[in-house]
């Protein structure tokens, strides 16, 4: 590839061209170079290039604006952002508009010319493949999750960006909305993907035994320490370590951990001297950190390092679309195992998508399983649902066509009686949320200036 790859290098500093063009050449190949923006669109608009090795910060055109008409002119240039400045903004704006990979400044040789590799091959492949890439995004670009609402088309693109990067990523979201799903997702997508995938349930550790869980110990550190035993950094060496309920870890365990993302080595209990370890951290939680942080449980510095890019997941009651999707997925599950063909009726599909969902989609495979296996004549009905569900279902439909005017709105005006109706919706949609203002207001698609005025009136 390399007697072959094309690059562009843009840096308004003189001596860092020099450099990249004698790196880059010694190692075959061909190198044109710019000193700004406009330079390098002028060359981009006359020649066909394989990579881009930009600065960001550059004048009177900054790397970002010139990475954007960058990727309008050439869909396949693969591109690569450096900067003095390291901040997790800068990096995380580069990757979100179609960067690559960034280096620091001053940087590594050998860390140079990797990246190079690495960005030259992912770029190829899915040149040379277009047709194919096609058919895979039909299959593959759920990444083992199903929905097609907005917000989670809004998550696999965040997949798909993030995948290939090293930064440490922050899962965020409810339980049961499928936070290791994205994890093993992130891992499957990565450059370790050959690598070994590691999960662990911070909060299903007891205290005492969480440290030598994570980092390993050494025989005759405490008692019943008969042998060595690594921990689950070192067991993840090369591939990525999931630190599910991140929340939950103690203060003590808070300290090291931070440790352990600044150096890049662990030391087991009961050891002298530290090892390095390469495993990427993907952390998980259903709290809000923030909140921990404010009450003194959960470290600032560690949180930062941590969210270095955030994924945040919508709850289902959020995609309510989706609810059919998963539903028709896992009767599929269901009918394939049981040898069955078990349907939804419209009444039933109906209560289902009107439902809250507080264990998002882990209740409802739950609900569709119970329901799929107790029904009668493979057809699943209302009457097979949650007693909660379908007393849910029952606030929200009238029994029968006369119970929609009540007599004590007979003879009133449309306005009171519509009026009236949104009151009791309002209240409904706050009820389903936990009485959570925030939440209703955003289902409702309102301000919660506009949703405090509404519940006011009631």
């Amino acid at each position: 590839m390399a007697d072959k790859a094309r690059i562009l290098v843009v840096d308004d500093e003189l001596s860092i061209v020099e450099v990249l063009k004698a790196l880059l050449r010694r190692d075959g190949y061909s190198v044109q170079t710019a000193e700004d923006g406009s330079t390098a669109l002028a060359l981009l608009a006359a020649e066909k290039f394989d990579l881009m090795i930009s600065d960001i910060r550059m004048r009177p055109m900054d790397g970002i604006s010139l990475l954007l008409q960058a990727r309008q002119a050439q869909s396949h240039l693969a591109v690569i952002m450096m900067t003095a400045y390291a901040t997790v903004e800068t990096a995380v704006e580069a990757m979100k508009n179609g960067a690559f990979d960034y280096i620091c400044k001053p940087f590594k040789i050998d860390e140079l010319l990797l990246t190079v590799q690495h960005a030259l091959t992912y770029e190829q492949t899915l040149a040379e493949n277009e047709a194919l890439k096609e058919t895979l995004r039909c299959t593959t670009f759920h990444y083992n999750m199903v929905g097609d609402s907005p917000k989670m088309l809004k998550v696999y693109e965040m997949i798909e960006k993030v995948a290939r990067t090293e930064s440490t990523v922050l899962i965020l979201g409810e339980s049961g909305t499928g936070k290791e799903l994205v994890a093993r997702a992130l891992h499957a997508n990565s450059r370790r993907a050959d690598k070994p995938f590691v999960a662990i349930n911070c909060a299903a550790i007891p205290e005492p035994l969480l440290e030598s869980e994570l980092f390993g110990y050494v025989k005759g550190a405490f008692t019943g320490a008969n042998r060595d035993k690594k921990g689950l950094f070192e067991s993840a060496e090369g591939g990525t370590l999931l630190l599910d309920e991140i929340g939950s870890i103690p203060a003590s365990t808070q300290s090291k951990l931070l440790r352990v993302l600044q150096e890049r080595e662990v030391m087991a209990v009961g050891a002298t001297r530290a090892v390095p370890v390469d495993a990427r951290i993907v952390a998980a939680t259903n709290e809000r950190l923030e909140n921990k942080i404010k009450d003194g449980s959960f470290r600032e510095d560690l949180f930062y390092r941590l969210s270095v890019i955030p994924i945040e997941l919508p709850p289902l009651r959020e995609r309510v679309g989706d609810v059919p999707l998963l539903a028709a997925y896992f009767l599929g599950l269901l009918n394939e195992r049981e040898k069955k063909t078990v349907t939804i009726d419209k009444t039933a599909m109906s209560a289902l998508q009107g439902y809250a969902w507080p264990g998002n989609v882990r209740e409802l495979e739950n609900v569709i399983m119970r329901a799929g296996a107790l029904c009668e004549n493979n057809q699943t009905t209302l009457l097979d649902l949650p007693v909660t569900i379908q007393a849910a279902a029952a606030e929200t439909r009238p029994a029968n066509p006369a119970d929609a005017a009540p007599a004590q709105f007979r003879g009133s005006s449309l306005k009171s009686f519509l009026r009236a109706k949104e009151r009791d919706y309002i209240q409904m949609v706050l009820k389903q949320c936990g009485d959570s203002k925030e939440k209703a207001a955003e289902l409702l698609g309102i301000s919660l200036a506009t949703f405090y005025r509404k519940l006011g009136d009631t």
